[in-house]
This record gives C-alpha cells, structure tokens and sequence, in this order.
C-alpha cells in the first residue's frame, strides 16, 4: 500500500489489538459437583492411573493443583473421560486428605523428600535371610520410616530355606514387631491372614522376592521377577510403585521398586519418640536439644529405665534406631 493510500485510512479501517485489561483474573476454580472418586493405583512418568468404579482411568493433573504430586493409595476427584478407553483421559482435580504418608530422602542429606505411598497403614519390610544376606541396616531405616509415619511395621523374612531367622528374630524381639517366616515355595497364609483388611506396602532390597510374593498373593499381578547377581545384589525387576487388589476384596498390596537407601533426613528424634510411650515421658528430664543418645552426652532417659519406666532393651532398641539414620543402609 503507498503512502498515498495510507492517507485516505481512518481509525475504522485499522485493527487495534486489544489490550490486556485491568480487570484481575478471577481465582474462583471450578467446582467439579460431578467429579468422580477414585484411588491412584500408579504414577508413571506425570500420568496417573486411577481407579473408578472398577475401571482403570489414565489421569492428567489439573492446573489448580499446582505443584501438589500424586502418590499411589491417593484418594482423588477425578473428571473428563472416564471411560478407560485406549485414549480416554481424564484431569485429577482434588486430592483427599491423606492419613498417612510414607515418605523418604534419597539420602540423609537430601532435603527434597519422595512421597512413596499415602494412604497405607501397613509396612511390609521384606528381607531375605540369604542370597542376599539381611541389610540391618535398611530394616531399621524402614522401622524409623514406618514408626514415624503411624504405619504398623511387619517383618517379613524369605528364603528360611537358606538360612536360620532366629538371629533376625531376636533382634527386633524387644520392639515387638510381628514377623512372617517363609521359604521358597512354601505356605503364605500368614501373610496373607495380615494383609487382609489392610492397605500394605511392601519395601526391601531388590533380590529378596517382593514381587515372588505378590505373584503368589496376587496371581494377576504378573509382576517382573530377577535372579540376584553373582554379587550378592538383587536386580531391579519393578520400576515404579503399584497398588493390587487382594483376591475377595481383601485389601491392597503396594508392591514397589528395589530401593537400594532410605535417606531420612525428613525424621527427628522426635518424631520417632512417639512410637516409644514408655519414654517419652522421660525425655522431659533432658536438656534442651538432646538427641538422647548417651548418658555421657547428658540425656536422662538411663535414669527414667533404672526407675523402672521403661527396660533397657527398649531403650538400647530406641537408640540403634536412632543412631540408624546416620548408618548406610
């Protein structure tokens, strides 16, 4: 167009981009009055899959979320397709109150904690009595873990077959957790008889049969089972975390990956003071910022045990733990 045209054109005859305004973007959210209940069953890669009514539901995040993730055992509000179709999806609007949450750092100086499962109120830390030989260490990080959270720690100990539990047992005698024996091939219905009714999440070293015992709990679960390595370490045969139907409406099995840590730095002495009433009260004879380690560094607690509160295999339990958050695993 010439410059000659251009003189001729009015306001009329030129487009005005329209500004931005100054009216505030609303922060009223949508309802969502008809939005659908469901649990996480996985998370894999910022999808979720949820289950409704007895339907898998692939599931995006909403934006009102923002930064909240999703774990597995979350209950959620769900909208859109909901149908279960190949390439149906569906938006998580809300997420439910979680009871519990069970939680852990990638290790102990990391201060970004990893959701693993909400909602559970069962631990399951197996462990294989041999082939590979019982990690101590992670056993009593998963004990914090759990004790801390409010989830029911239970032992699990594999491959009997191999070797003795007794040792293990006594161990963790004085802390009272309930523990299941098995071997290779052999009955489950302890096990079982404790899961069910329960949201349990099963935890442990990659190699000691987690996922053998959630195909032989669940014989849909068809989960990836490995050999141990030739040293001594297990293979990661699960990838990422999952919640299985027990047969009968029996409860729920969260089977997830190897872990080969379990950082807590998220977990203070007083948080696992809790699990411990028959100390807590002694601790109100300590210094400020005792850790309740020794007596030498000024805690009360040998004292509040010679009184006759407490024993002192609970306390000596009561530290180990303790002292387990700063130990490899």
């Amino acid at each position: 167009m010439s410059q000659r045209d251009l003189r001729h054109l009015d306001e009329d005859d030129v487009r005005v981009r329209p500004g931005r305004g100054t009216r505030p973007r609303s922060k009223q959210r949508p309802a969502h009055e008809d939005a659908a209940e469901g649990m996480v069953v996985t998370v894999d890669r910022g999808r979720s899959t949820v289950l409704v009514d007895g339907i898998e539901v692939t599931a995006m995040r909403a934006r009102e979320l923002g930064r909240k993730g999703l774990a597995v055992g979350d209950s959620v509000d769900v909208v859109g397709d909901l149908s279960g179709g190949t390439d149906a999806l569906a938006r998580v609007v809300r997420i439910g109150e979680r009871r519990t949450i069970l939680r852990r750092t990638a290790d102990d100086t990391d201060p970004f904690e990893r959701v693993i499962v909400a909602n559970a109120d069962q631990l399951v830390i197996v462990t294989a009595l041999a082939d590979p030989e019982p990690s101590f260490g992670l056993i009593d990080r998963c004990l914090v873990a759990a004790l801390s959270a409010g989830l029911e720690p239970i032992l699990c100990l594999t491959k009997s077959d191999l070797a003795s539990p007794d040792e293990t047992l006594q161990r963790y005698r004085e802390l009272s957790v309930p523990a299941v024996v098995t071997h290779r091939g052999g009955p489950l219905d302890e096990l079982v008889k404790r899961l069910r009714g329960h949201m349990s999440v099963l935890v442990g070293h990659s190699g000691v049969g987690k996922s053998t015992l959630i195909n032989a709990i669940v014989p849909s679960a068809d989960r990836a089972t490995g050999r141990v390595s030739n040293i001594g370490k297990g293979r990661h045969t699960s990838s990422s975390a999952i919640a299985l139907a027990l047969p009968d409406d029996g409860g729920w099995v969260i089977d997830t990956p190897g872990v080969r840590s379990f950082g807590l730095a998220h977990v203070s002495a007083a948080d696992l003071l809790w699990a411990f009433p028959d100390l807590e009260d002694g601790t109100n004879l300590c210094p400020p910022g005792c850790e309740h380690l020794s007596a030498d560094a000024g805690c009360r607690l040998d004292e509040w045990v010679a009184s006759g509160q407490s024993t002192p295999e609970r306390l000596e339990a009561f530290r180990r733990l303790l002292v387990s958050r700063s130990q490899p695993s």
